[in-house]
Parts: structure tokens; C-alpha cells; sequence
């Protein structure tokens, strides 16, 4: 190609970029990006290793008043049931249940907000698959993808900042959309839910997540404008 056509090949790269199939493939790699980026910086955090580390420093033995071991088991067996199943969570510690009904359904709800959400990751996934291989160029994937994650960036900044100052606020407003009325309010002195998962665990849970997910976004959006600027010199060459 000479130079004299190249212009002319990049105005014809931008042009199919523009038009709505390749639109609407933009508009898909994008959403489902943001999808696998939540799904991937979640997982970071709810699993055994976080979970065990961040009650460590949330002094949840002085909250339940049992030992590592026994907070150990019961914690794991928790999270794994959230995952695998079957829902019940009859935990006991000592021959004890360590949660009531109210705490035992609020898991089970948990659960299925969690499973929910994890298969929405993975259709999400399918569908970035899928946007990769029908896009040849490229042009409209890495834009898509490059938009999605800056998107997420400026919305976990934003985000950010209102936890920072409204927690409690933000926290509330979480558990009413997903969960019923009533059905997620406990009291730290007596109940085990809350006692293995205090308000602190959450709070530098939440800022953890919040920075990963940063992380991730701005280290995606950036890889994904030189890919898209890449695919556009393949374009015109």
C-alpha cells in the first residue's frame, strides 16, 4: 500500500468501525468487559485466603470468642457452601448451629445472588469470546472493551469517594436491592453472622476491591486503545 492510500484505508477502517453491527459489537465487548473485570477482582476477595486475613484483622476471634481453628472451620465451610452448595448452612461449632434461621436464610440468599452473579460473569465471558472471533479486524472489539473499562474506572472513583463518606449509607442501599426487607439486619452481640463478618471486614473489604478493580480497569483500557490502535495500522497497511 502506498502512501497516498493510506489515509484513504484508515477512512475505511473508521467508517465499518462506524457502522451499527459493528456498533452494537462495541457496545457488547464493552459491557461484557466491565462484567469480567468485576468477576475476576471479586474472586481475589471471596475466597478462604482473603476471607481468613482480613477477619484476622478485624479481631473477629474477640468477637466470637473462638479460637483460629474453629473459625477456620467454620469460615471455610461457609464460603465453600456458598459456592457449592447445598444452601443450608447448618454450620456448628462445639455441637452448637452457629447461626439461627434468620442468618442461616440470609446465607441462602446470599448464595443466590452470588451464583446469579457468577453466571452472568460467564455469559459475559462467552459473549467477549464470541465479539473477539466475529470482529476480524479488531477495531470495533478494542474500542468496546477500551470504553467499558474506562467507564468502570471513572465509575469506581466515583463510587469510591461515596463510600468513603457514606458507608452505612451505601451498604443499606446494596442490601435493599437485592435482599428482602428485614432479612439482613443483626445484632453484633449476639449474632455469629455479623460476629465472623464485622462491619470492618466489609469496609476494607470494599476499599481493597474498590482500588483491584481501578487497577484492572485502567490497566485493560489501556492495553485495549493500543490494541485498537494496532488493529487500525493493520487496517491501513
Amino acid at each position: 500500500m502506498t502512501a497516498a492510500e493510506v489515509p484513504a484505508a484508515r477512512s475505511d477502517a473508521a467508517a465499518h468501525a462506524s457502522t451499527p453491527r459493528a456498533l452494537a459489537l462495541s457496545a457488547a465487548a464493552g459491557v461484557s468487559a466491565v462484567l469480567v473485570i468485576l468477576g475476576a477482582a471479586i474472586v481475589l476477595f471471596f475466597n478462604p485466603v482473603w476471607v481468613a486475613f482480613e477477619q484476622g484483622r478485624s479481631a473477629v476471634d474477640l468477637w466470637t470468642g473462638w479460637d483460629a481453628a474453629t473459625i477456620r472451620a467454620v469460615t471455610d465451610s461457609v464460603v465453600i457452601e456458598v459456592f457449592l452448595g447445598p444452601g443450608t448452612f447448618g454450620q456448628a461449632a462445639g455441637g452448637v448451629p452457629v447461626f439461627t434461621p434468620a442468618e442461616a436464610g440470609h446465607m441462602a440468599d446470599v448464595r443466590r445472588v452470588v451464583l446469579a452473579f457468577g453466571a452472568l460473569v460467564l455469559a459475559a465471558l462467552a459473549v467477549l469470546v464470541a465479539a473477539w472471533v466475529v470482529d476480524r479486524r479488531r477495531i470495533a472489539f478494542w474500542r468496546g472493551v477500551a470504553l467499558g473499562a474506562s467507564i468502570l474506572a471513572v465509575a469506581v472513583v466515583a463510587v469510591g469517594g461515596f463510600l468513603a463518606l457514606f458507608f452505612d449509607v451505601a451498604f443499606e442501599a446494596f442490601h435493599r436491592v437485592f435482599f428482602a426487607a428485614g432479612s439482613y439486619t443483626f445484632d453484633p452481640r449476639t449474632d455469629r453472622l455479623v460476629q465472623l463478618f464485622p462491619e470492618t471486614f466489609w469496609t476494607e473489604t470494599s476499599i481493597a476491591l474498590a482500588v483491584v478493580v481501578l487497577t484492572m480497569a485502567v490497566g485493560v483500557a489501556l492495553v485495549a486503545r493500543w490494541r485498537r490502535r494496532a488493529a487500525g495500522l493493520r487496517v491501513a497497511a
